[in-house]
């Protein structure tokens, strides 16, 4: 069973065309045969792949070798910025949604929601709820309102997920740094999404979060982004600062082998050194779909590194169906 940890959906229950009275709700058309997401003002061309329709999605990820999808929203419908009650509706919206679509398909999907975490206290009772309703977890992002997922703040949701067993998928904001550069050269993209998520792993890791939430299921979206390109630095900072050590006892080393890393880093040296570095154990196979900036052959990538049997059949789909309690040949949830 081979499963992409890493793929996104915009359910159609969350779309416009469902309830155009929510100003907050995306539309999705076609023009002249390329998808289009007309969202916040803008029109959104990125994704290539389908990012509707649940069944072609899973065709498309078929022809690419892949069995099983494990759904997750947009990042950008992950509601921080509305007012909690529309907060929780889209949420609840796309949680349903996602739940039934694993019901719909039981072998082949299996999802991620979302949780109003502007409110730590209300993501955790939501957390709570859907471990109960048949999803793995949720996806959060990187950053929440200028906040960034070691701050205390977050303390009550990590209890949560590590009291539920939920996966829980950290993916950039896609809009982290409000800074004239990344608005030249696709740098907001290509670097700005690897550095919100290197800020925000890093901030987990020094403020303890993974020392004092030891048994965390935290997946780091696109490889850890630039997250293990520092771990020397950080390493080096706590051998000495004070502050550095203030909240983390061990070196960072053991939380950073503590988090998951999807296979997202379009570079076969990199994937091979993280391998090496976390362990084949914590590396599982994503895509990205359906986004430019994805995979359109994410096995082939991993198989081409040329590990070890049971190495690579652990990122190509043992460890997510281990995380996520999924039965390995395809029968649906065994949580």
């Amino acid at each position: 069973m081979i499963i992409d940890v890493h793929a996104h959906i915009i359910v159609p229950e969350i779309t416009r065309a469902a309830d155009p009275g929510d100003a907050w709700r995306p539309a999705v058309h076609r023009d002249g045969g390329a998808q289009v997401v007309e969202f916040a003002g803008r029109s959104i061309r990125s994704a290539v792949g389908e990012f509707v329709r649940a069944e072609e999605m899973l065709e498309e990820a078929a022809a690419a070798g892949v069995d099983r999808l494990v759904l997750s929203p947009w990042v950008n419908l992950l509601p921080y910025d509305l007012d909690l009650p529309a907060a929780w509706r889209a949420c609840r919206v796309q949680n349903d949604a996602l739940t039934a679509l694993c019901a719909a398909h039981p072998s082949r999907v299996a999802a991620l929601g979302a949780v109003p975490l502007q409110d730590p206290p209300a993501a955790a009772a939501e957390l709570e709820r859907l471990a109960g309703q048949g999803l793995g977890g949720v996806e959060v992002a990187a950053s929440v309102a200028g906040a960034w997922l070691g701050d205390d703040r977050f303390l009550p949701f990590w209890e949560a997920a590590e009291a539920t067993r939920a996966v829980i998928l950290v993916h950039p904001t896609t809009r982290g740094f409000d800074l004239p550069v990344f608005q030249a050269y696709y740098l907001w993209n290509t670097v700005g999404n690897p550095l919100e998520t290197a800020v925000t792993g890093a901030s987990m890791v020094m403020a303890g979060v993974l020392e004092r939430f030891p048994r965390l299921r935290v997946v780091l979206a696109h490889g850890g982004g630039a997250l293990p390109a520092v771990r020397g630095r950080l390493r080096k900072a706590h051998g000495f600062q004070p502050e550095a050590r203030s909240r983390l006892a061990d070196g960072p080393d053991a939380s950073l082998r503590r988090l998951h890393y999807d296979t997202v880093t379009h570079d076969p040296d990199l994937l091979r050194d993280l391998i090496a570095y976390a362990g084949a154990d914590r590396v599982l196979l994503g895509s990205d779909r359906p986004f430019d900036m994805g995979s359109a052959d994410p096995v082939g990538e991993v198989r081409a590194l040329g590990l070890k049997p049971e190495a690579e059949g652990a990122v190509l789909g043992a460890n997510a169906a281990r995380l996520l309690g999924l039965d390995p040949v395809g029968e649906g949830s065994m949580r």
